[in-house]
Protein backbone atom coordinates (compact mmCIF):
# COMPACT_ATOMS: atom_id res chain seq x y z
CA UNK A 1 0.00 0.00 0.00
CA UNK A 2 1.42 3.49 -1.30
CA UNK A 3 2.10 6.20 1.02
CA UNK A 4 -1.10 8.03 0.64
CA UNK A 5 -3.38 4.56 0.83
CA UNK A 6 -1.90 4.38 4.05
CA UNK A 7 -2.60 8.21 4.74
CA UNK A 8 -6.20 7.40 3.56
CA UNK A 9 -6.69 4.09 6.24
CA UNK A 10 -5.39 6.06 9.25
CA UNK A 11 -8.11 8.81 8.59
CA UNK A 12 -11.09 7.11 8.08
CA UNK A 13 -9.33 4.78 11.36
CA UNK A 14 -9.47 8.14 13.64
CA UNK A 15 -12.78 9.51 11.10
CA UNK A 16 -15.23 6.15 12.30
CA UNK A 17 -13.24 3.80 15.11
CA UNK A 18 -12.30 6.91 17.30
CA UNK A 19 -15.51 8.60 16.89
CA UNK A 20 -14.19 11.64 14.49
CA UNK A 21 -17.55 11.86 12.59
CA UNK A 22 -18.75 12.52 15.99
CA UNK A 23 -16.69 15.98 15.86
CA UNK A 24 -17.41 16.54 11.86
CA UNK A 25 -21.02 16.61 12.20
CA UNK A 26 -20.83 19.01 15.28
CA UNK A 27 -18.85 21.25 13.27
CA UNK A 28 -20.85 20.91 10.07
CA UNK A 29 -23.87 21.68 12.65
CA UNK A 30 -22.01 24.82 14.20
CA UNK A 31 -20.46 26.11 10.44
CA UNK A 32 -23.98 26.15 9.47
CA UNK A 33 -25.78 27.45 12.64
CA UNK A 34 -23.21 30.38 12.71
CA UNK A 35 -23.52 31.20 8.90
CA UNK A 36 -27.16 31.15 8.86
CA UNK A 37 -27.82 32.75 11.43
CA UNK A 38 -25.56 35.34 11.17
CA UNK A 39 -26.92 35.94 7.72
CA UNK A 40 -30.51 36.45 8.86
CA UNK A 41 -29.19 38.90 12.08
CA UNK A 42 -27.08 40.16 9.32
CA UNK A 43 -29.83 41.19 6.68
CA UNK A 44 -32.76 42.47 9.93
CA UNK A 45 -29.71 44.93 10.81
CA UNK A 46 -27.94 45.66 7.29
CA UNK A 47 -31.91 46.40 5.87
CA UNK A 48 -32.41 48.83 9.04
CA UNK A 49 -28.93 50.54 8.25
CA UNK A 50 -29.27 50.65 4.75
CA UNK A 51 -33.22 52.80 5.06
CA UNK A 52 -31.47 55.34 8.21
CA UNK A 53 -28.55 56.07 5.51
CA UNK A 54 -31.23 57.10 2.40
CA UNK A 55 -33.57 58.50 4.51
CA UNK A 56 -34.03 62.33 3.79
CA UNK A 57 -31.61 64.17 6.26
CA UNK A 58 -33.59 67.48 6.49
CA UNK A 59 -33.31 67.43 10.43
CA UNK A 60 -31.40 66.64 12.80
CA UNK A 61 -32.43 62.98 14.27
CA UNK A 62 -31.52 61.50 10.75
CA UNK A 63 -28.24 62.83 10.35
CA UNK A 64 -27.15 61.89 13.90
CA UNK A 65 -28.57 58.07 12.71
CA UNK A 66 -26.45 58.56 9.97
CA UNK A 67 -23.45 59.40 11.45
CA UNK A 68 -23.96 56.72 13.60
CA UNK A 69 -24.77 53.82 10.84
CA UNK A 70 -21.29 55.65 9.04
CA UNK A 71 -19.34 54.63 11.71
CA UNK A 72 -20.38 51.67 12.71
CA UNK A 73 -20.12 50.34 8.83
CA UNK A 74 -16.50 51.98 8.97
CA UNK A 75 -15.76 50.16 12.39
CA UNK A 76 -16.86 46.58 11.09
CA UNK A 77 -15.49 47.13 8.03
CA UNK A 78 -11.84 48.32 8.78
CA UNK A 79 -11.14 45.38 11.33
CA UNK A 80 -11.01 42.04 10.43
CA UNK A 81 -13.90 39.23 11.93
CA UNK A 82 -11.15 37.24 13.79
CA UNK A 83 -10.16 40.57 15.69
CA UNK A 84 -13.68 41.05 15.94
CA UNK A 85 -14.54 37.69 17.58
CA UNK A 86 -11.44 37.69 19.86
CA UNK A 87 -12.39 41.42 20.95
CA UNK A 88 -15.93 40.68 21.77
CA UNK A 89 -15.03 37.05 23.68
CA UNK A 90 -11.76 38.48 25.39
CA UNK A 91 -12.65 41.86 26.31
CA UNK A 92 -16.08 42.66 25.94
CA UNK A 93 -17.44 39.66 27.73
CA UNK A 94 -15.18 39.71 31.00
CA UNK A 95 -15.60 43.81 30.96
CA UNK A 96 -19.55 43.17 31.03
CA UNK A 97 -19.58 39.91 32.82
CA UNK A 98 -21.97 38.47 29.82
CA UNK A 99 -21.38 34.51 29.62
CA UNK A 100 -21.86 33.35 25.60
CA UNK A 101 -20.68 30.91 24.06
CA UNK A 102 -18.22 30.32 21.73
CA UNK A 103 -21.08 29.31 19.04
CA UNK A 104 -23.10 32.53 20.95
CA UNK A 105 -20.31 35.01 20.57
CA UNK A 106 -19.33 33.71 16.59
CA UNK A 107 -23.06 34.06 15.24
CA UNK A 108 -23.30 37.67 17.22
CA UNK A 109 -19.96 38.81 15.61
CA UNK A 110 -20.60 37.52 12.35
CA UNK A 111 -24.06 38.67 12.27
CA UNK A 112 -22.87 42.47 13.28
CA UNK A 113 -19.93 41.80 10.65
CA UNK A 114 -22.27 41.04 7.52
CA UNK A 115 -24.51 44.03 8.57
CA UNK A 116 -21.70 46.14 7.79
CA UNK A 117 -21.35 44.40 4.35
CA UNK A 118 -25.54 43.88 3.73
CA UNK A 119 -26.37 47.33 4.53
CA UNK A 120 -23.96 48.74 1.76
CA UNK A 121 -25.56 45.78 -0.34
CA UNK A 122 -29.09 46.83 0.70
CA UNK A 123 -28.42 50.21 0.04
CA UNK A 124 -27.70 49.64 -3.46
CA UNK A 125 -30.31 47.84 -4.20
CA UNK A 126 -32.70 50.35 -2.31
CA UNK A 127 -30.85 52.96 -4.79
CA UNK A 128 -31.07 50.80 -7.73
CA UNK A 129 -35.40 50.90 -7.85
CA UNK A 130 -37.23 53.53 -9.62
CA UNK A 131 -37.74 56.92 -7.20
CA UNK A 132 -40.95 56.71 -8.74
CA UNK A 133 -41.69 53.88 -6.36
CA UNK A 134 -41.76 55.68 -2.97
CA UNK A 135 -43.77 58.76 -4.74
CA UNK A 136 -46.30 56.50 -5.64
CA UNK A 137 -46.29 55.11 -1.64
CA UNK A 138 -46.55 58.80 -0.22
CA UNK A 139 -48.94 59.82 -2.67
CA UNK A 140 -51.93 57.68 -1.58
CA UNK A 141 -50.27 58.11 2.56
CA UNK A 142 -48.30 55.72 2.96
CA UNK A 143 -45.35 56.44 5.88
CA UNK A 144 -41.92 56.64 4.65
CA UNK A 145 -40.93 53.57 6.36
CA UNK A 146 -44.21 51.65 5.49
CA UNK A 147 -43.37 52.37 1.70
CA UNK A 148 -39.86 51.11 2.63
CA UNK A 149 -40.36 47.78 3.82
CA UNK A 150 -43.60 46.99 1.55
CA UNK A 151 -42.82 48.60 -1.58
CA UNK A 152 -39.15 49.50 -2.04
CA UNK A 153 -36.97 46.94 0.12
CA UNK A 154 -38.90 44.05 -1.58
CA UNK A 155 -37.80 45.19 -5.39
CA UNK A 156 -34.34 45.73 -3.97
CA UNK A 157 -34.00 42.25 -2.61
CA UNK A 158 -34.77 41.12 -5.75
CA UNK A 159 -32.09 43.14 -7.69
CA UNK A 160 -29.26 42.16 -4.76
CA UNK A 161 -30.29 38.64 -4.23
CA UNK A 162 -26.63 37.23 -5.96
CA UNK A 163 -25.17 39.54 -4.09
CA UNK A 164 -27.07 38.20 -0.89
CA UNK A 165 -25.63 34.43 -1.79
CA UNK A 166 -22.27 35.51 -2.23
CA UNK A 167 -22.49 36.88 1.19
CA UNK A 168 -23.99 34.02 2.49
CA UNK A 169 -20.86 31.98 0.81
CA UNK A 170 -18.10 33.88 2.65
CA UNK A 171 -19.91 33.74 5.82
CA UNK A 172 -19.71 30.01 5.43
CA UNK A 173 -15.79 30.06 4.51
CA UNK A 174 -15.08 32.38 7.10
CA UNK A 175 -16.43 30.51 10.06
CA UNK A 176 -12.91 28.83 10.24
CA UNK A 177 -11.56 31.36 12.57
CA UNK A 178 -14.48 30.78 15.02
CA UNK A 179 -11.85 28.30 16.63
CA UNK A 180 -10.05 31.19 18.01
CA UNK A 181 -12.76 31.66 20.67
CA UNK A 182 -13.39 27.82 21.37
CA UNK A 183 -16.35 27.26 18.94
CA UNK A 184 -16.36 24.13 17.25
CA UNK A 185 -16.99 24.43 13.15
CA UNK A 186 -15.22 22.03 10.49
CA UNK A 187 -11.54 23.36 10.56
CA UNK A 188 -11.93 22.31 14.76
CA UNK A 189 -13.09 18.84 13.81
CA UNK A 190 -10.41 17.91 11.01
CA UNK A 191 -7.78 19.29 12.57
CA UNK A 192 -8.87 17.14 15.52
CA UNK A 193 -8.54 14.04 13.16
CA UNK A 194 -5.08 15.44 11.70
CA UNK A 195 -3.71 15.88 15.27
CA UNK A 196 -5.08 12.39 16.46
CA UNK A 197 -3.38 10.66 13.29
CA UNK A 198 -0.66 12.60 12.54
CA UNK A 199 -1.36 12.83 9.15
CA UNK A 200 -3.28 16.45 8.10
CA UNK A 201 -3.05 15.74 4.13
CA UNK A 202 -5.96 13.86 3.69
CA UNK A 203 -8.29 15.87 6.52
CA UNK A 204 -7.72 18.83 5.15
CA UNK A 205 -8.82 17.79 1.42
CA UNK A 206 -11.61 16.15 2.75
CA UNK A 207 -12.62 19.55 4.75
CA UNK A 208 -11.92 21.68 1.82
CA UNK A 209 -14.18 19.08 -0.30
CA UNK A 210 -16.83 19.26 2.25
CA UNK A 211 -16.59 23.77 2.01
CA UNK A 212 -16.71 23.29 -1.68
CA UNK A 213 -19.94 21.25 -1.73
CA UNK A 214 -21.78 23.36 0.73
CA UNK A 215 -20.67 26.24 -1.84
CA UNK A 216 -21.94 24.41 -4.55
CA UNK A 217 -25.20 23.32 -2.65
CA UNK A 218 -26.26 27.63 -1.58
CA UNK A 219 -25.17 28.50 -5.28
CA UNK A 220 -27.69 26.08 -7.33
CA UNK A 221 -30.22 27.40 -4.50
CA UNK A 222 -29.12 31.05 -5.21
CA UNK A 223 -29.95 30.09 -9.05
CA UNK A 224 -33.24 28.17 -8.28
CA UNK A 225 -34.49 31.41 -6.16
CA UNK A 226 -33.25 33.78 -9.20
CA UNK A 227 -35.41 31.80 -11.51
CA UNK A 228 -38.53 31.62 -9.50
CA UNK A 229 -38.27 35.55 -9.02
CA UNK A 230 -37.97 36.10 -12.93
CA UNK A 231 -41.01 33.73 -13.77
CA UNK A 232 -43.18 35.93 -10.57
CA UNK A 233 -41.78 38.99 -12.65
CA UNK A 234 -43.42 37.26 -16.29
CA UNK A 235 -46.39 36.73 -14.57
CA UNK A 236 -47.13 39.80 -13.35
Amino acid sequence: MGSFGRKVERFFQIFIDNNGYVKVLEGLQNTLIIAVLGLVLGILLGTVIATVRVMPRYKTLPKVLNGISSFYVALFRGTPVVVQLLVFYYVVLPLTGINMTGVQVSVMVFGLNSAAYISEIMRSGIMSVDSGQMEAGRAVGLSFGTTMMKIVIPQAVKNILPTLGNEFIALIKETSVVSFVGAADLYSAFNYIGSSSYEFMVPYLVMAIIYIVLVLIISFAIKVMERSLRKSDRRS
